[in-house]
């Protein structure tokens, strides 16, 4: 519980859902972790599979959250979106889920500042490719913000997106920067054959992901 003195005590998010799954994404595919979706995105990638939690969602104190999450039993905690930082109490939301000792990491689209996120979550920095329709909204200075244990993800839709992405690699250093580069063939776009041949061929230093979350459930919300 939250002391009614703590400044946390007050706050409150505009929560889409909190459920429990398998993470479908990230190094930590495949181990249960409870999702907190937070409402509302400024980005309308046109290859989106939440577009769901573009609006609505249900005002939720810190302190249901809290308990909400505690519910699951479960280490692992990604809170996610929507954009989950355009609501600025997801930075004490963070700082409240690492206080209680999980495992935490942040989905972000990279169109919001990351710098005053808690540093003992993960980061996982979507860089938008030009395929997304959002190429202009990327906020670059980010990436000097990054710590080793931080992720950088690209979705990539098609040989222009791979090549611009491969680009984006060398010239923002990433390989130094982070531990783990994602790159994901967009959901029905890009086979995902084609994508593990173009990074072979490159020998690059990233880890192909494939939402494992969709090969099990499909598009189901919630999952």
């Amino acid at each position: 519980m939250l002391d009614d003195s703590s400044p946390e005590s007050g706050l409150s998010l505009r929560i889409t859902e909190i459920f429990h799954s398998l993470q479908g994404e990230s190094r930590t595919v495949g181990i249960p972790t409870v999702f907190v979706r937070l409402t509302g995105c400024p980005l309308r990638c046109q290859y989106c599979d939440t577009a769901y939690a573009f609006e609505g969602g249900a005002i939720t104190s810190l302190q249901q959250i809290l308990d909400t999450v505690a519910s699951y039993a479960c280490n692992y905690v990604t809170v996610t979106g929507g954009e989950p930082l355009a609501q600025p109490n997801c930075l004490p939301l963070l700082q409240a889920l690492c206080n209680r000792n999980y495992k935490v990491s942040l989905e972000t689209g990279g169109a919001m500042p990351i710098d005053d996120v808690d540093q003992r979550v993960s980061v996982v920095l979507d860089i938008k490719t030009p395929g997304s329709d959002e190429v202009a909204r990327n906020r670059f200075e980010n990436v000097s913000r990054l710590k080793p244990d931080d992720q950088v993800k690209f979705v990539i839709c098609d040989r222009t997106d791979y090549e611009w992405s491969k680009a984006k690699l060398q010239l923002l250093d990433l390989a130094s920067r982070v531990n783990e580069i994602l790159f994901s063939p967009s959901f029905e776009q890009l086979p995902a054959a084609q994508l593990a041949d173009w990074i072979l061929q490159d020998s690059l230093p990233v880890r192909m992901q494939m939402q494992m979350h969709k090969q099990i459930w499909g598009t189901v919300a919630g999952k």
